[in-house]
């Protein structure tokens, strides 16, 4: 085997460790810095959202506009990813054309918003005390 490859190889190697301690080391750092404190039996019990835990989660139900919620920021969440793709294709059309045609891509996704909001989603049921 002659030095080029050898160095070459040397260099996939420390690409590997750097990556490796790149990716261990927040742990060790953390595990080095945590708190050290008491273990109760209350650590060990479920927080979800400030709501104290009680008897089996099970038998507790989360409204539906809490997923709803979660759709709709998906709704969001896709219109933005596609929105540099869009842009990128859409400014290589010359004249007023591309433009027209962004708008109308924006409009038809925001058509996911004007349906959630005639659902009647962005509403909250007040709880019953």
């Amino acid at each position: 085997m002659d030095s080029v490859s050898a160095i070459d190889y040397l260099y996939v190697m420390l690409f590997v460790f750097g990556g490796l301690i790149t990716a261990f080391l927040p742990f060790v750092i953390s595990w080095l810095v945590r708190p050290k404190g008491v273990v109760t039996t209350r650590t060990y019990q479920t927080y979800e959202c400030g709501i104290e835990p009680f008897n089996q989660m099970w038998d507790y139900r989360f409204g539906i506009s809490y997923y709803l919620y979660a759709l709709i920021f998906l709704a969001f969440d896709v219109d933005v990813l596609y929105l540099f793709p869009v842009v990128s294709v859409f400014h290589k059309i010359p004249g007023l054309r591309g433009v027209i045609e962004f708008f109308i891509f924006i409009g038809i996704l925001s058509l996911a918003i004007v349906y959630a909001w005639n659902k009647g989603v962005f509403t909250w049921e007040k709880k019953k005390a």
